[in-house]
């Protein structure tokens, strides 16, 4: 038995065991979409999947809280499927194994999926525990929110009866979020036709070891970008020493910041030396410029001798994907001027995959503003148009327009302060939540997003806080008892 069950509140932790053990990566929903359709029956709750894939769950009132507002609580299903270099966990098929050290609860070298399942377990407990008071409580569990927020995207207009809704997805204990970025999917392709590798040496260079994390919430940290410090080697390889490209696969999710990438290249025999030289000196220049940031001792960056590719990216494609990959714009572009402690607007260079005869290129574009998104998007169309490849925008959410005059916000302040003694923070996140979806499908609910303490998600180092789950469970209990009549 898992000794996370041990843990209190007991049904929420037994609830996010429960869920460890259903493989729940985005876009693969069929598995744990049962598991929560059997879950539901069993507690004696109203279930159904939507026509965009979510579960939704009713529970009526307690009796003497029939005319009560009506709550909506909301998390998404599915989890971010990275793992540590070294780990053969397979996210289709294995269970999540969790250990706790020191205070937080980690999975064995893969994420943990606290984002979002702390939030689905959280409804789970609600869902089953009768002595519970409360108004008419409803929830939706979204699917596939990691990977384009699907599920919300394809919501039903008039499924939904809340007039609050409270999102189960921010990520530190005694902040409540009002407010959130939009994002848009940046996908750039090109085909071409491939050319006969003339060289005489090939090699796989792979840079992994660094931190990796969440695109919005730790993309102002200036963690290195797998993509972006390979490419730096990739141009000096090729200016000077003759070596030419025959694929890149780098990054695997496009809200995750990668940790990892690799190239093959083909070379001059004579040259496989200086290249090899050339990793080195590229290496110690990394741990220089992310001493601070990056865990130095993790990173590696090595060569390995391959057996030599048939085929090659014909010359100027190469160049001119390099060019634009080199130029791609990474990172933070602007913070918001009101709030200038919060991101506004950034981009994150994800998934890149290059063979001899297709190139793809993945990016999550953000913002607060609809304007600078629609910049920001349009600035990376251009840097890869001038490489002669098609660009397309899809995904497109939009930003949460935060309203410092919510009535559930001001009582889970009043429930906050009572329980803890001290004021709770409020603030605008730049990573993106659902609540703008929802809110534009359903403009009248008041929302508002709360959450313990996870960290590093999107990452093999995601952990989840302990201490933080208990007056989690309190202040959603209280809240819920206190809701005001309609």
């Amino acid at each position: 038995m898992s000794e996370i069950r041990n843990l209190k509140p007991v049904g929420l932790w037994r609830n996010f065991d429960d869920l460890t053990q259903i493989p729940r990566p985005s876009g693969y929903m069929e598995k744990v979409q049962k598991f929560l359709l059997d879950f539901a029956a069993k507690v004696g709750v109203e279930a159904f999947v939507d026509a965009g894939g979510n579960v939704v769950m009713r529970k009526a009132a307690t009796a003497g809280y029939e005319n009560r507002k009506t709550v909506l609580l909301q998390a998404h299903m599915d989890m971010v499927p990275q793992k540590a270099p070294d780990s053969n966990h397979n996210f289709e098929t294995d269970p999540i194994v969790t250990h706790i050290e020191e205070g937080w609860v980690y999975a064995n070298n893969t994420t943990l999926g606290a984002d979002d399942g702390i939030g689905v377990a959280a409804i789970m407990a609600i869902m089953e525990d009768k002595d519970l008071k409360h108004g008419p409580v409803e929830a939706i569990i979204t699917r596939d929110e990691e990977t384009g927020m699907f599920g919300a995207n394809e919501l039903p207009e008039g499924e939904l009866h809340g007039d609050i809704l409270m999102n189960l997805d921010s990520e530190t204990w005694g902040k409540f979020v009002i407010g959130s970025a939009g994002g848009v999917d940046v996908t750039s392709t090109l085909e071409y036709k491939e050319v006969a590798n003339d060289q005489e040496a090939a090699v796989k260079v792979t840079l992994k070891g660094l931190r990796g994390g969440h695109s919005g919430l730790e993309i102002n940290e200036g963690r290195a970008n797998a993509n972006k410090e390979m490419v730096r080697f990739v141009r000096k390889a090729i200016t000077e020493l003759d070596a030419r490209l025959a694929g890149w696969q780098g990054g695997n999710m496009r809200n995750a910041i990668p940790f990892k990438a690799e190239v093959v290249l083909a070379l001059p025999q004579a040259n496989v030396v200086a290249l090899k030289e050339l990793v080195e000196k590229q290496k110690s220049a990394i741990k220089d410029e992310y001493k601070g940031i990056e865990v130095v001792d993790n990173i590696e960056f090595f060569v390995e001798d391959v057996e030599k590719p048939a085929a090659l990216l014909p010359v100027e494609i190469q160049d001119n994907l390099i060019d634009a990959i080199y130029a791609c714009h990474n990172g933070v572009l602007r913070m918001i001027p009101s709030y200038p402690d919060v991101v506004e607007t950034s981009s994150n260079l994800a998934i890149i995959n290059i063979d001899p005869a297709k190139a793809s290129i993945k990016i999550l574009a953000r913002s607060s503003r609809e304007d600078m998104k629609e910049y920001i998007a349009t600035q990376l169309e251009s840097c890869f148009n001038m490489a002669g490849m098609k660009t397309v925008f899809s995904a497109h959410y939009g930003g949460w327009d935060p309203n410092p005059q919510s009535e559930i916000l001001s009582l889970l302040q009043k429930v906050y302060k009572e329980q803890n003694g001290e004021e709770a923070i409020v603030q605008v996140d730049h990573a993106g939540l659902e609540c703008s979806i929802i809110l534009g499908k359903y403009p009248n609910m008041d929302v508002v997003s709360l959450g313990p303490t996870i960290r590093s998600p999107h990452t093999a180092k995601e952990r989840f806080e302990i201490a933080t789950a208990e007056p989690f469970w309190k202040l959603l209990v209280q809240t819920l008892e206190e809701i005001p009549a309609k």
